[in-house]
């Protein structure tokens, strides 16, 4: 695309011309290039200029007969130097001066208008004012519009010096040009299309001509639907011309025809990717494709008919990758036909880059054979001297200089194909392939197809090859092939690598090349292809078959014998193995060199003691055409002193002289020779003396005395077959004779540690409780040998599976963000002042420890303590492992002794607590009386009042726990010193024991005395230890340890009372005895209080006095209420209820129930005497 010129590329741009007034030209061009669509300008600064408006003397004569179809710069001519409008620009003081001024003005006009009028273009007269006030008389106004012939509406005021006035004249200006320009180019087409309704015309060129002239005036107009259709006519009657048309000879005929059906193709293609119609777009290409496929002219000039056909494909791929129009999900399915079904691939450019690289290389073949058909190369290459392209698109000519002027001179057939001969000789058609390839690849390689992706990554290789690139080649290659090894395509398979190979050997690289011809040899190909393989081209190595197989063999293994190779055709650089650079080859499990040599290991047990001797098998499989002759194996495993060295007995002395008998231990095989598709089975002893897992790592394979093959060896239980080979007519046989080991060996056995002779015992006093240190002791008793080097390894592991750390990411880190942690490890006592100078640390975390035991003698025992916290309730599991050395020997192995325990982690203590209110003494708290629904309910003390606060600890544990001491911890603040906080009773906690299920209480006594809204009553905080049971401690030799539990109290309102109610009453009475009974209503506040009080009657009492009354206390006072009281019943009594009830605050009292109570007896208990002591106790009779 980047070959047309521009004027074809874009779609075309109105062009207008300003004449006068050049100080004007720029700010009116800006403006006119900011519009939507742009407008471009042709400034011409005064009119002695507007010659180069008008007709030349060549567009006026008649040529008669068509000289071709398109002329070449029509379309240039109408944007940059055919305006449609001119706008011509005079000054106010032209306008209305002297009438020399205005005659001028007059002549400048009339000589304009004579310009224009052979071209119809239209006029536009621009008077130009300073400011507003310079005005121009009506009259002369008038004058100049009937001198400029126009309109009203297109003779315009233009004012320059006022910043809103001349946006508002350039706007006028704007839709002026764009109106005028739009009915040029609407009456250009009309003129033309009269033309071609009348059919006034004798040659078909002049049909196009016109077509191709109607549908660029309508893309001028931004007409698309009419532009589109012309184009199409244009199109259509070209088609008619070719085999009609004998204007120009027969190769350079089509040529024409060709070049200009390209360019209409090109302008539809773009039109209907605007209009969004991706499908029609792929439809007309098609048409196009299928109509014009088959011209293919002269036998001498194919190749321009290939090049032709690339470009169309190059074109329409780059028209659709920078179309923003979208792809329908079923485009496919309406595009498709029963004769030519259709692809997803017709609608991406990938398809159509890839076309265009494949009909460039068709162009590339024909151009050779068309060269060297030619007679001699001198002859073309000045062949190409002094053509030049017609005047017409598509034409070509000779420019010969006569006397002082240059003409043109048509070709013949012959001289222009000299010159398309010459001129293809210049292009380098390799680049221009691997180009457009490149783009295919990362088109495919971005829609994720990566088999398209591959083949275009194929056919970029071998370009490079072609043209001796060799690196880059390779490069490709490599990419490629791993996809043809997945994909288990042979044929395809076998040429890539002989491709890889050739490049390896041109490079110089010995180890790809064998790498490459080793893989080559060992492909599935059978004898039986030579005879079906298809035609075609299989690259250097040659047709797949099983000699080319053989050869290859050959050839690598004659180079590993020391036979050089050349990696030229000259011959002067050789591929060889020496002594100084060996080679080796690696074969991992994924490695396509596993068909060459594959190595399997099998133990024939899973579980060894330690120093017993165990049977391995080690079979090898090749896939390679020839028996293959192994000098010896190197069998590598993870514990090196088990290594071994396999030698055929007729080598024996040899390899031994080479490997050294302390090197490694060597062994002796009747035969290492591998032969095609047969397994190769050794067996052998093993014998570790090491414990824990002993694993054959790889087996090392000698070919030579410069080659080594390394192959990872692999278990039967889980190896894989080969994947080119697994779908062949082969006879499938296991790796090892035993069917059993071939589908459970491992290459992997475990040697058992030795027996311990050491006993490891954890002791555990019952469940860990939250909060204390826990301690575990742990002892180390020596019974059959001494411990040398010991270590100790402590885990704690979340028993339900969880993790020992909190999970809520709002905590701040602290010690208490591990649920369960390992505080320390104590050791006995003076034991460490012992080890302080020796390297021996301990190294403690959370829920990990480490930690060096001395040396223990045969007999001796040692002693440590585990300090566990629980900060959450968590069952644990307590994993120790003892590891040490029974001798000191160097090279002893490590003994290790297990031991777990699970430790329920418990809550110990739940604590909880209440608030009450002093015995028979009410305040009357506003809070509770009026508590709004979306209020909180905090606890609401009174101010300066006595309140009681009852704090609870419950044991859950299922151990008894001895408590020390519980207090209340208040804030350091002035909020924390506003609150008196008592401990109620003088009992101490010393000997308080909490048996499992129990409740302890503690009294203390509450007066806020400062008025805060919000107060914090502090921490309760419980000392409490474990009670240990005789024998226990005895037992654990442990003692308790003082555990600390808090309570965060809640905060709390204090709020100032305004009443007071106290019930006085004795705690007991006598059945018919009167007592009485006082009410006390205190006033706190600083107002005269009404109250209203009512006594409700009982059953149970007579009593005496008002029953209903309202009375008014006063401030800072209180008023006692009393009355008789005569019980009737003995019993647990109510009292007759008291209601007191404050008019201010409508707000209501009444004693509790508890506080209601009293004891009647029947008569007067004894207790209640006067002489209690001076009588004796009577025994009760039983």
């Amino acid at each position: 695309m980047e070959d047309y010129a521009e004027e074809f590329r874009t779609p075309p741009v109105t062009l207008i011309s300003l004449v006068g007034c050049p100080e004007l030209h720029p700010t009116i061009s800006t403006y006119l290039h900011s519009e939507q669509p742009p407008i471009n300008t042709l400034a011409l600064p005064d009119f002695s200029k507007i010659s180069v408006l008008g007709r030349t003397h060549k567009e006026t004569a008649d040529s008669g007969q068509p000289g071709g179809i398109l002329k070449r710069d029509w379309l240039l001519k109408h944007r940059i130097k055919v305006p449609a409008v001119v706008a011509t620009l005079f000054s106010s003081d032209q306008v209305a001066g002297d009438p020399a001024q205005w005659l001028q003005v007059c002549t400048d006009l009339e000589n304009l208008k004579i310009v224009l009028r052979g071209r119809n273009i239209k006029l536009v007269v621009v008077v130009v004012q300073s400011t507003d006030k310079d005005e121009v008389t009506e009259d002369r106004m008038i004058a100049l519009r009937k001198r400029a012939e126009v309109d009203s509406k297109y003779h315009l005021i233009f004012i320059q010096n006022d910043a809103s006035e001349l946006k508002q004249s350039l706007k006028r200006l704007g839709s002026a040009l764009a109106e005028l320009a739009n009915i040029y180019y609407r009456d250009e087409g009309r003129r033309i299309k009269t033309r071609i309704e009348k059919k006034n015309f004798n040659f078909i060129e002049l049909n196009i001509r016109y077509c191709f002239k109607v549908a660029v005036y309508a893309e001028f107009r931004r007409d698309w639907v009419e532009a589109l259709r012309f184009y199409e006519d244009a199109y259509r009657a070209l088609r008619e011309m070719v085999g009609t048309s004998t204007r120009l000879p027969a190769i350079q005929r089509l040529v024409e025809i060709k070049t200009v059906v390209e360019l209409l193709h090109f302008k539809i293609s773009t039109l209907l990717l605007h209009g969004g119609k991706v499908i029609e777009a792929v439809m007309w290409f098609r048409q196009h494709i299928a109509s014009y496929k088959t011209l293919v002219g002269a036998p001498e000039v194919v190749f321009l008919h290939w090049d032709w056909m690339s470009r169309q494909y190059l074109v329409f791929a780059e028209l659709l990758e920078t179309s923003a129009a979208t792809i329908p999900g079923n485009a496919s399915l309406i595009l498709g036909t029963s004769e030519k079904p259709s692809t997803e691939w017709e609608f991406h450019p990938a398809y159509y880059y890839e076309l265009a690289a494949h009909y460039m290389r068709e162009k590339r073949c024909c151009l050779e054979v068309a060269l060297s058909a030619s007679e001699t190369s001198k002859r073309i290459e000045s062949s190409s001297e002094s053509v030049i392209q017609s005047v017409f698109v598509g034409q070509f000519a000779r420019l010969l200089e006569q006397g002082e002027a240059f003409v043109m001179q048509i070709l013949t057939d012959a001289e222009y194909v000299q010159y398309a001969l010459a001129e293809g000789k210049r292009f380098q058609d390799s680049y221009e392939i691997i180009a457009l390839l490149k783009k295919s690849f990362e088109s495919y390689d971005n829609l994720n197809a990566r088999r398209m992706a591959s083949y275009c990554g194929n056919q970029m290789a071998r370009e490079y090859f072609t043209l001796g690139e060799f690196g880059n080649a390779k490069n490709l290659f490599d990419g490629v092939v791993s996809l043809y090894r997945q994909e288990g395509w042979i044929t395809l398979l076998w040429e890539v690598l002989g491709y890889l190979r050739e490049c390896s050997r041109r490079l110089g690289s010995v180890k790809d090349f064998i790498e490459f011809s080793l893989e080559m040899a060992a492909l599935p190909i059978s004898s039986a292809a030579e005879s079906s393989r298809c035609k075609g081209e299989y690259g250097p190595a040659g047709p797949p078959a099983f000699p080319q197989r053989e050869m290859i063999h050959r050839e690598v293994f004659g180079l590993v014998k020391g036979e050089p190779i050349s990696t030229s055709e000259e011959g002067n650089c050789i591929l060889a193995i020496t002594n100084d650079e060996p080679l080796h080859l690696e074969i991992d499990l994924i490695s396509p060199l596993r068909v060459v040599l594959l190595a399997s290991v099998a133990f024939h047990e899973q579980v060894v003691k330690p120093g017993a001797s165990i049977s391995l098998t080690l079979s090898l499989l090749s896939q390679l055409p020839h028996s293959v002759e192994i000098d010896q194996l190197e069998i590598q495993f993870n514990q090196s002193e088990c290594n071994f060295t396999i030698a055929s007995a007729s080598k024996e002395t040899e390899v031994a002289s080479s490997v050294g008998e302390t090197v490694t231990r060597l062994k002796t095989a009747p035969n290492l020779s591998l032969v095609t598709n047969k397994w190769l089975r050794l067996t052998f002893d093993v014998i570790s003396e090491q414990s824990g897992k002993l694993e054959c790592l790889s087996v090392i394979a000698k070919l030579g005395p410069h080659l080594t093959i390394c192959c990872r060896a692999e278990s039967p239980a889980s190896m894989d077959d080969l994947p080119l080979w697994k779908f062949e007519d082969l006879v499938q046989t296991f790796p090892t004779k035993d069917p059993a080991l071939a589908f459970s060996g491992q290459k992997v056995v475990q040697v058992e540690e030795p027996d311990p002779q050491v006993d490891l015992v954890l002791g555990a006093t019952g469940p860990a409780l939250v909060g204390e240190r826990f301690l575990v002791p742990v002892t180390v008793t020596s019974k059959g040998h001494a411990i040398y080097s010991g270590e100790l390894k402590i885990n704690l592991v979340d028993a339900s599976g969880g993790g020992l750390v909190s999970p809520r990411e709002t905590e701040p880190f602290s010690m208490d963000s591990h649920h369960v942690e390992l505080l320390g490890i104590s050791e006995p006592d003076g034991e460490g002042e012992s080890q302080a100078g020796m390297d021996n640390i301990k190294k403690v975390q959370q829920s990990f420890g480490l930690l060096p035991i001395p040396f223990i003698q045969l007999g001796d025992s040692w002693c440590c303590k585990l300090e566990i916290k629980w900060n959450r309730p968590k069952p644990i599991m307590l994993y120790v492992s003892l590891g040490y050395l029974p001798n000191s020997e160097a090279g002893a192995q490590k003994v290790h002794v297990h031991k777990s325990i699970q430790i329920e982690g418990k809550t110990a203590v739940v604590m909880g607590h209440r608030f009450m209110l002093p015995y028979r003494r009410h305040p009357l708290l506003l809070s509770k009386i009026k508590l709004a629904p979306d209020s909180d309910h905090s606890q609401s003390l009174a101010l300066n009042e006595t309140s009681i606060l009852i704090v609870s600890a419950k044991n859950c544990s299922d151990v008894t726990l001895q408590l020390m001491s519980m207090s209340i911890e208040m804030d350091d603040d002035e909020i924390g010193r506003s609150c008196t906080v008592q401990q109620g009773g003088d009992i101490p906690l010393d000997n308080a024991f909490l048996v499992p299920g129990e409740e302890f209480r503690q009294v203390f006594s509450v007066i806020p005395e400062l008025n805060f809204p919000t107060l914090a009553m502090g921490t309760v905080s419980l000392r409490w230890s474990r009670k240990f049971g005789f024998e226990e401690q005895s037992r654990s030799s442990v003692t308790a340890t003082e555990v600390l539990t808090r309570h965060r109290l809640p905060d709390v309102n204090v709020e100032m009372v305004p009443l007071i109610v106290s019930l006085e009453c004795p705690p007991q009475a006598i059945l018919g005895s009167p007592f009485t009974c006082y009410v006390r209503i205190r006033n706190q506040t600083e107002l005269l209080q009404e109250v209203k009080y009512s006594l409700a009657d009982s059953q149970s009492f007579v009593l005496s006095g008002f029953h209903n009354d309202t009375i008014f206390v006063l401030p800072k006072s209180e008023h006692i209420l009393g009355y008789k009281v005569v019980p009737l019943v003995s019993g647990s009594q109510q009292l007759p209820r008291v209601t007191v009830t404050s008019v201010r605050y409508s707000a209501e009292l009444q004693p509790s129930f508890s506080a209601s109570t009293i004891f009647v007896f029947p008569c007067k208990p004894q207790f209640m005497m006067d002489d209690v002591g001076s009588k004796s106790l009577e025994p009760i009779a039983t």
